[in-house]
């Protein structure tokens, strides 16, 4: 079945790229060149992900980021940019995009970073499906997330990290196999984004609750465990 993709770009020559590209891999893909329409087209229709540049003509993607995550809190949301300093990643991190690729880029990684945010996780057995440790409660099915029976807001990568991370409890897991399993990138992007979304978890997992579940292990990784 073809992958939906909502492209929301103000330049022609870029949009048409990424279009024809994405068209030769056999994904269907709608065009919005102003963030209005884009905001539209994304809470009219069903798309599997989003491809969003931050400098558009008539708003900001910032903007058409939060607009979009109000609405629709599990749609994967790719900001593309020519920003890229740390400031704007963390920022469109915190309004709910899901991964950042900055201009210039290799259409492959795009490719690979499309691909890591639209992979469906298989299933699971319905006894498998409600995850447990400590309060912290994960239903697989409905993704809700609890911790002491609070409900915790996530967005679908900081999900599908933490159910990861509980699924490999009392295990160190590394940047690599982070990389590998959550966002299905095989090579180094220079980014720090995996430590940016470790510490997303922490403030809406471990804040406010104890024990505290995310541990780093200096120059190893992270590993989630009670003790």
């Amino acid at each position: 079945m073809q992958k939906t993709v909502l492209l929301i770009e103000d330049e022609n020559k870029v949009a048409s790229f990424i279009k024809k590209g994405l068209e030769e891999h056999d994904y269907l893909v709608a065009m919005a060149h102003e963030g209005k329409m884009g905001i539209e087209l994304a809470l009219k229709n069903t798309y599997d992900v989003i491809i969003l540049d931050l400098r558009l003509g008539d708003m900001s993607g910032f903007d058409v980021c939060k607009a979009v995550r109000e609405q629709n809190k599990a749609i994967p949301i790719l900001i593309l940019t020519a920003l890229g300093a740390i400031s704007d990643k963390l920022q469109g991190f915190d309004l709910g995009a899901d991964d950042y690729l900055v201009k210039p880029f290799e259409f492959e990684e795009l490719l690979a970073r499309i691909r890591a945010l639209t992979k469906r996780t298989k299933l699971e057995p319905p006894e498998f499906n409600m995850l447990k440790i400590a309060d912290l409660e994960i239903n697989s099915d409905t993704k809700i997330v609890k911790r002491n029976n609070k409900v915790i807001e996530l967005t679908a990568k900081e999900f599908f990290l933490l159910e990861y991370m509980v699924k490999n409890r009392d295990r160190v897991i590394s940047r690599v196999d982070i990389a590998e399993n959550i966002w299905n990138i095989h090579f180094d992007t220079g980014t720090n984004v995996i430590d940016v979304y470790v510490n997303f978890l922490r403030k809406k997992i471990d804040k406010d609750f104890e024990p505290k579940l995310i541990h780093t292990v200096i120059g190893m990784g992270y590993i989630l465990k009670e003790n």
